[in-house]
């Protein structure tokens, strides 16, 4: 059964004075009094207060993907431990590699079909050579064409005509033998309380023609539980690329070891129209009771931003949203064999499926999209990097290079997206109170995480009904936050009579990174009519401009980036920001959530640092800098 884990209640630490204590003063009657039994005097005493954030990649892949070996990896496992840790790697074009600063946490997620197929194939196999098409793609890797044999693999699987005999099935000696090393490799990097190694794979359903819907699976446990069972696959007749297939296994894997997992979706914008749906793609109807339950049991978070382009909210349905088209792929889905249409896009967008949630609650009982945010790279590199000056690409054959910015990054007749328009992104944070698996994945489980697109900002989001004006000026936010409301990713209760929902917000800049813009908060609502409705309130904003009387504030914080240089100054925006805000246009009868965006001040693309360093001109539609932001788990309101 899947548990529910809650933050503990404070608890009041005792202090005893020993015979020999040295201490000025004595302790009377009166003092002893003075100590209050609601809480300690020590704000985060008693560990009950998630106080650290912690930043990491829940996504990311190693030469054991099938599809990145096929690109060119070389990077194993213990590569992208090391470098993730904050240690210099090679990278598999040869240039040395390293962090500005460590992660916390790691999930190495490689695709589940056929894990570890590609390093064997590159150590010819005896296996694999003996297939004549196994030693016709390991000939040409040899002369070269390692590009030609990447195309060939993924093409011939997406088709569901990859060779059997050249299939590692979830049965198969060679398949368990590399999840094996997997759980290995985790267990050896795990280290509690400095960093965490979690076990994970990726479950890569893609309905045909190209369809994505893939998600991230997590582990809370360590080996002893994670090698009763191997990962969910998709290739069938041992795979499915139903989403309650994959439920279903997973299930099974917690009633078999009593173990904890949950999955992440990630990419809805190449779904098309099928990652947040009012009809099941499978059998054409709409969805029903259970699987929306379901879906609400094993998919608390979705991965919002990555290097296949930001997830949040897209222009056309957001058009009074000017921060909405940030990194937009809206061209077709994951190979783009079919063209993008406007009636997918609703079902494809983190903020519209927000909504939906709201729609299918009501009519069903249960809302199946009611998910906290967090990013990730899903790079293919083996090197978990989101930072503009030091990207590495999606895959090895976009590796740094003079020329990798005009190549295209896929291309299907006259629909193709190029390099360019891959962006540097992005991070998890979670709020937790050590760096340990299970603290952390409790963290996600209750939601206490958001998404950055690389930055490293603090951001907390607390909602309540009592907060005031006062609890801003705490140099503390947690500790009033917890005391008096509820953090990001919770339910706020039944509305007090007379009552609007109050939300104590606080960024903190990078330490190394850009001024922030602006603090808005993103409501969702249905209202009285069941109209699904959205609005942003800009509720901070730097350099003293003002916000209007309908929440706005329509002046642009400016720009200070330096193209040729690739650099840009802190000398607008403000370091740190912090207020209390208060709904004004809440009704209690309506179903509504409010999520956080953090905005900065404008900052250079990965493409402008490389156009510097390789004295290469930028592409014409690529204007080289951007905004980059941070995405909080919602707060939801249900009325009663």
């Amino acid at each position: 059964m899947k548990t529910q884990h809650v933050l503990s209640t404070l608890t009041l630490i005792l202090f005893t004075l020993g015979l020999n204590a040295q201490f000025v003063g004595s302790v009377t009657e009166e003092s002893m009094g003075n100590i209050s039994t609601e809480r300690p005097y020590s704000p985060y005493a008693g560990g009950a207060i998630p106080n650290k954030v912690f930043w990491g990649d829940t996504h990311l892949h190693t030469a054991f993907s099938m599809d990145a070996g096929a690109f060119g990896n070389r990077l194993g496992l213990e590569e992208a431990y090391q470098f993730a840790r904050g240690e210099e790697v090679r990278s598999s074009s040869g240039g040395r590699a390293k962090l500005a600063r460590p992660l916390d946490f790691l999930v190495v997620a490689d695709h589940s079909d056929n894990m570890g197929f590609f390093p064997d194939l590159f150590a010819a196999n005896p296996q694999i050579m003996s297939d004549p098409k196994g030693k016709e793609w390991y000939n040409k890797i040899q002369e070269g064409k390692g590009m030609e044999v990447a195309m060939e693999i993924i093409d011939s699987f997406s088709r569901g005509v990859f060779p059997e005999n050249l299939m590692y099935w979830p049965d198969s000696r060679m398949y368990r033998s590399s999840w094996e090393k997997t759980i290995d490799a985790a267990e050896k990097y795990n280290d509690p309380g400095h960093f965490t190694a979690f076990i994970g794979y990726e479950w890569t359903s893609q309905v045909p023609p190209g369809q994505n819907l893939h998600r991230v699976v997590i582990y809370r446990d360590g080996e002893d539980l994670a090698r009763q069972t191997v990962p969910a696959t998709t290739y069938p007749p041992q795979g499915s690329t139903d989403p309650e297939y994959l439920w279903q296994l997973l299930q099974k894997f917690e009633d078999k070891t009593g173990g904890d997992v949950l999955a992440i979706p990630h990419n809805g914008n190449l779904s098309n129209g099928l990652m947040f749906p009012l009809i099941n793609h499978v059998d054409g109807k709409p969805i029903t009771k259970e699987y929306v339950e379901t879906r609400a049991l094993w998919e608390p978070l979705y991965e919002v931003t990555q290097i296949k382009g930001d997830g949040e909210a897209h222009p056309a349905l957001s058009p009074n949203d000017e921060f909405a088209d940030y990194g937009t792929w809206d061209k077709g889905n994951l190979n783009l064999s079919e063209p993008k249409t406007a009636e997918m896009l609703p079902h494809e967008y983190a903020r519209s499926g927000l909504k939906l949630g709201l729609q299918i609650e009501k009519d069903l009982g249960t809302n199946p999209f009611k998910f906290g945010m967090v990013g990730s790279t899903d790079s293919h590199t083996s090197l978990s990097t989101s930072d503009d000056d030091n990207f590495f690409g999606k895959h090895s054959g976009s590796e740094p290079s003079a020329t990798r910015m005009e190549h295209p990054f896929a291309k299907f007749g006259d629909l193709e997206i190029m390099g360019w328009e891959t962006l540097a992104s992005g991070y998890a944070a979670v709020w937790a109170k050590e760096n340990t698996r299970e603290a952390l994945f409790d963290a996600m489980e209750r939601k206490e995480t958001y998404a950055t697109t690389g930055p490293r900002m603090l951001v907390r989001f607390f909602g309540g009904w009592d907060f005031v004006e006062s609890d801003a000026h705490t140099r503390q936010p947690a500790e009033v936050g917890y005391r008096k409301g509820i953090p990001m990713g919770s339910d706020l209760s039944a509305a007090p009579a007379g009552k609007s929902p109050t939300f104590l917000v606080a960024a903190l800049k990078d330490p190394i990174g850009a001024n922030l813009d602006r603090i808005q908060i993103v409501k969702g609502w249905m209202d009285a009519s069941g109209e699904l409705q959205e609005r942003i309130y800009d509720v901070a904003v730097s350099d003293g401009r003002k916000i209007d009387k309908n929440g706005r504030c329509l002046k642009a914080v400016g720009n200070t980036v330096d193209l040729e240089n690739a650099t840009w100054s802190n000398t607008i925006g403000a370091t740190e920001m912090i207020t209390v805000w208060q709904d004004p246009d809440f009704d209690p009868a309506e179903s509504a959530f409010y999520y956080l965006r953090v905005i900065e001040i404008p900052t250079p693309r990965w493409t402008a640092y490389d156009a510097k360093y390789y004295n290469v001109e930028r592409d014409p539609d690529d204007p080289g800098y951007h905004q980059e932001r941070a995405y909080t788990s919602p707060i939801w309101y249900t009325p009663d």
